[in-house]
């Protein structure tokens, strides 16, 4: 049963993969500076991105890792992005904490960067 369970998982996970790393290269082909904010990457990795082939994306999609990952760890994130609607703990009603939110993700960013 637990060997079902795993090969279930591992299929999600590809599928994942493959419909992240399609909708990445469709943001870097659009807009490639806004996908380099949006997904976290660096130019050079956007470059690669735009480049690959159908088949590559599929070969590096088949792997068993999950390729995006959450870009944040910060609790006080996950606390704005999680409030729909009511009061955060800032005292910020929904649309001002996830404004909120998205300031402290673009500080971290450029932080990396």
């Amino acid at each position: 049963m637990d060997n079902q369970i795993d090969n279930r998982w591992m299929t999600e996970i590809r599928e994942v993969n493959l419909s992240y790393l399609m909708l990445a290269q469709g943001m870097v082909r659009a807009d490639k500076v806004q996908a380099v904010f949006c997904l976290g990457v660096s130019e050079a990795v956007a470059d690669i991105l735009a480049d690959l082939s159908p088949a590559q994306l599929i070969k590096i999609a088949s792997g068993n890792m999950m390729m995006c990952r959450f870009r944040f760890d910060d609790e006080m994130v996950w606390s704005l992005l999680s409030e729909h609607g009511r009061r955060s703990p800032q005292g910020l009603d929904g649309n001002a904490a996830r404004l909120h939110a998205s300031i402290v993700m673009a500080g971290n960013f450029a932080e990396a960067v």
